[in-house]
């Protein structure tokens, strides 16, 4: 699903000069005509789904344009009828308007008036025909919610991983934070037949020097003071299931040549052990950029890249998949409305722009927030309320919405985020405290 820039009009008019003539002047302003001689063609016609708006003449032979309105409002109370009318029945338009139409004009008008209207209402059947398709998509569930839509990139990623899911090699997967890697890994298990043993994630980058062996490989029994019970550790719990190693390329390098090995020989030897284990291994690693880049930079050992880099996918940022974005967008909401016990809010003009322009360098995390931002009723300001604040209060919003936005990006790294703004740590969290804005909530 995307959203639409709608352009058809539907004019019924049974004065086929003046039809002829006014399809003309419509269509110069790129509107798409539909003309139809009578109210009884046109209702046969149009549906509940109809994707523009509808201009009627009221005195017509037959059924008329009060009649017309009266059915197609019945059919769908949120569609767009403009009504044309002469002078003398203005007060019969009135009544049109108060059972629901749109707007009307009196002949004879200017047709710049008459495309104005028309612009305003194709603007309003947008937003409602986008808030149904919304709904329409968070009520089928939020299961593998960053592996879904139909852009092409995500297609053939799912194509890819559905080719990959039983083939006897470790993946490589490349992606920007929040592009949804961990998503990829999990796909290819739940589609594998290690689907019934355990997806064991493991984040590289927070792993300490000095704790990894035992974090990874696990003990046994009396290994060191305070090791009463033999520990897998998350290696050894991946066993005929699959390893996730998140963000490998961020490891130290002592795990890194710690992991080179459990690659190589595909065993693990537990703290105070005197046998190594052998273990039935799946490896998935993932990489927050192009691996090839991070073995020239130093960030990732070139043995290890080489040993990982049987099959490597590339999981899309969320700008190379703009048309996905509404149907992501939905369903992150409706998670959010469900978790949060709130009902799920229509979208406006503020937020369907920002779904629109923004390049969303925090990928589905970041639309995660926003989502959750939505619902909570903080996203961004309409133009009319926006048009009404202070100077000071604007500048403050914007503040706060970089802040957030280079959280999400830099998965609430400080250090990065410091680096990325400018600015010094202390200020930093003098700025957060003031937005009340909590790094943790934008960290996986």
């Amino acid at each position: 699903m995307s959203f639409k820039t709608l352009n058809r009009i539907a004019l019924v008019e049974d004065d086929e000069a003046f039809r002829t003539a006014l399809a003309e002047r419509l269509e110069l302003e790129d509107l798409r005509v539909t003309r139809f001689p009578s109210g009884e063609a046109a209702l046969k016609a149009l549906d509940a789904g109809f994707e523009g708006v509808v201009v009627t003449d009221l005195r017509m032979p037959g059924m008329d344009g009060r009649q017309l309105t009266d059915r197609l409002l019945a059919e769908d109370p949120d569609l767009p009828v403009v009504i044309i009318t002469g002078h003398g029945d203005v007060a019969e338009a009135v009544e049109a308007m108060k059972r629901g139409a749109y707007d009307f004009l009196t002949k004879p008008f200017a047709p710049e008036r008459l495309i104005d209207t028309l612009r305003r209402a194709l603007e309003k059947r947008s937003l409602v025909l986008d808030n149904r398709r919304l709904s329409t998509l968070a009520a089928e569930g939020d299961w593998a919610i960053p592996l879904s839509g139909d852009s092409a990139a995500i297609v053939a990623l799912r194509t890819a991983i559905t080719q990959l899911a039983d083939a006897h090699v470790d993946v490589l997967i490349e992606g920007e934070t929040g592009a949804g890697k961990e998503a990829v890994a999990r796909a290819i298990h739940n589609a594998s037949r290690r689907r019934l043993k355990p997806f064991v994630p493991v984040a590289c980058a927070a792993l300490p020097e000095s704790d990894a062996k035992g974090q990874l490989f696990g003990h046994e029994a009396g290994a060191f003071p305070g090791a009463l019970r033999r520990r897998d550790g998350q290696i050894t719990r991946s066993h005929q299931g699959s390893l996730f190693l998140d963000e490998v390329d961020q490891a130290p390098r002592a795990v890194q040549l710690m992991l080179l090995r459990v690659l190589e020989e595909r065993e693990v030897l537990p703290l105070g052990a005197s046998e190594p284990q052998a273990l039935d291994l799946r490896v998935l690693a993932a990489t927050r950029a192009d691996p090839a880049a991070a073995v020239t930079r130093g960030d990732l050992g070139e043995d290890l890249y080489y040993r990982l880099n049987v099959v490597r996918l590339r999981t899309p940022p969320l700008r190379e998949r703009r048309d996905d974005i509404p149907m992501l967008f939905a369903r992150f909401m409706s998670r959010a409305a469900d978790r949060l016990g709130r009902p799920l809010p229509p979208i406006d003009h503020a937020v369907r722009r920002r779904l629109l322009e923004h390049d969303w360098p925090g990928n589905l995390r970041e639309l995660s927030n926003f989502a959750n931002q939505v619902v909570v009723g903080l996203g961004p300001a309409s133009g009319d309320a926006a048009d009404g604040e202070r100077l000071a209060d604007k500048v403050a919003r914007y503040e706060a919405e970089l802040i957030r936005e280079a959280l999400t990006a830099w998965n609430g790294d400080i250090r990065r985020v410091t680096e990325t703004l400018g600015l010094p740590r202390k200020t930093l969290y003098d700025k957060m405290a003031r937005h009340q804005i909590q790094p943790s909530q934008h960290r996986r």
